[in-house]
């Protein structure tokens, strides 16, 4: 499904190879997903310099938009190991093999593998990453992103009922991540105290831990009960 390979690239860091093969990407988005062209047109209107600054922007402030999938489900416990583990196994059966830039329940990454699938498997596997879709596209529609749209392609690809907007009521309650106070929280650095008592190390360095995410968005499933499909 060569669709989801231009939205993988789409929503990886901006290349140059976007705007130098962007004939070729407005085809297939003219073909398969017309809705999207105005923002394909928005896109490589903008200098590459300038798109890779704001990809940051969006993608690299916190975890309420990331681009890992485990993050909105398993955050940082043990299942998140367990669950990268059985995903790579997914892709070695389907013969891809993985550098190491990048982890595996990274989202273009798994749109790449899912594009070189029949296309039934692709809209399945699209379908069960459906609650995280729509809750990252409604966070990013919720701070005004033109790339919300990307993920509502991909959910319509899936024919799921769900839309970016489906959770406009959840998100409108959850503390922004992006802000310079909640960026300031999360690399507040404990001032350094040359002692020899561990435990009161090991309860600094707890207490700062706890400081440090204490404004973040918690990854969550999506709240189907905070607002309908539309």
């Amino acid at each position: 499904m060569q669709l989801l390979k231009v939205i993988a690239l789409l929503l990886e860091y901006p290349d140059d190879a976007l705007w130098k093969d962007q004939d070729e990407l407005k085809t297939v988005v003219a073909e398969a997903a017309p809705e999207l062209n105005d923002f394909v047109a928005e896109y490589l209107a903008t200098a590459p310099m300038d798109k890779q600054a704001q990809w940051c922007e969006i993608f690299e402030r916190g975890r309420a938009t990331s681009l890992l999938l485990f993050e909105h489900v398993h955050a940082e416990s043990r299942d998140r190991g367990q669950a990268m583990v059985d995903l790579m196994a997914q892709y070695e059966r389907a013969g891809l093999q993985l550098d190491c830039r990048e982890l595996p329940d990274y989202l273009p990454l798994y749109l790449e593998y899912l594009s070189l699938q029949p296309d039934a498997e692709a809209r399945q596997g699209l379908e069960d990453v459906a609650p995280i879709l729509a809750l990252v596209g409604g966070r990013l529609k919720q701070r005004g992103s033109h790339f919300s749209q990307l993920f509502d392609a991909l959910l319509r690809v899936a024919e799921s009922p769900l839309r970016s907007s489906s959770v406009e009521k959840q998100v409108a309650t959850e503390a922004r991540d992006d802000t310079p106070e909640a960026m300031d929280a999360i690399w507040e650095e404990e001032q350094v105290k040359f002692i020899d008592d561990t435990s009161a190390c090991d309860q600094s360095a707890q207490q700062q831990h706890q400081r440090r995410f204490t404004q973040q968005v918690a990854p969550q499933y999506l709240d189907l009960s905070a607002g309908g499909p539309q």
